[in-house]
């Protein structure tokens, strides 16, 4: 592997790093909540996001197919995926933060739950998943193997299950939700 993605690779479970230390540190100030994502539910998108991950750190150990290469080696892919990760990993955070104490890692109504249209959420109804899944896609580009792309392909079914999943309660939480999912695109602006 040469050295610049050798170097990327680095950079990107840096950022990664740095991203899950955020998040952590900030769901410390949230607000109560009302109600939850019931268990069944979460585990029909954590099981793929954690085998996501999985593909994505497991790298040498598993089968020669998933680590077989589907991108050539080449300092502008893994400068394009770096970029990539930091611009995704750099959404989610604001989207996280325009959230405030309205944010969770599950799908829930806090007390007090507003609705957030501010920063990203002007453009997309899910930032935070579209942040999450641009990283992911980064990583994959820098990982350059066919299992970043079954590695993205879990994430993205996980994440789209998980922004149903929250669409059917903030359209029962909130009136005004229904003109904000037609004005808004649900992942990517413009788009989709």
């Amino acid at each position: 592997m040469p050295m610049s993605e050798t170097f990327a690779r680095m950079v990107v479970a840096a950022l990664w790093i740095l991203w899950l230390l955020v998040w952590v540190l900030s769901a410390r100030n949230v607000k109560r909540a009302r109600w939850r994502e019931p268990l069944q539910s979460q585990i029909r998108h954590r099981v793929p996001i954690l085998l996501a991950a999985f593909l994505f750190a497991a790298g040498g150990t598993l089968p020669a197919p998933l680590t077989a290469r589907c991108l050539p080696h080449g300092a502008w892919i893994a400068a394009l995926g770096t970029a990539m990760v930091a611009a995704g990993l750099g959404l989610a955070v604001w989207a996280r933060m325009s959230l405030g104490p309205n944010w969770s890692a599950i799908v829930t109504l806090k007390d007090d739950h507003s609705l957030v249209r501010s920063g990203p959420y002007r453009w997309v109804r899910h930032p935070i998943y579209s942040g999450i899944l641009l990283g992911w896609a980064g990583t994959a580009f820098v990982i350059g193997e066919w299992r970043g792309v079954l590695s993205f392909g879990l994430a993205c079914a996980a994440l789209v299950y998980k922004s149903r999943v929250e669409e059917r309660r903030l359209l029962q939480a909130f009136p005004e939700y229904d003109a904000y999912r037609r004005e808004t695109a649900a992942l990517v602006p413009f788009v989709f």
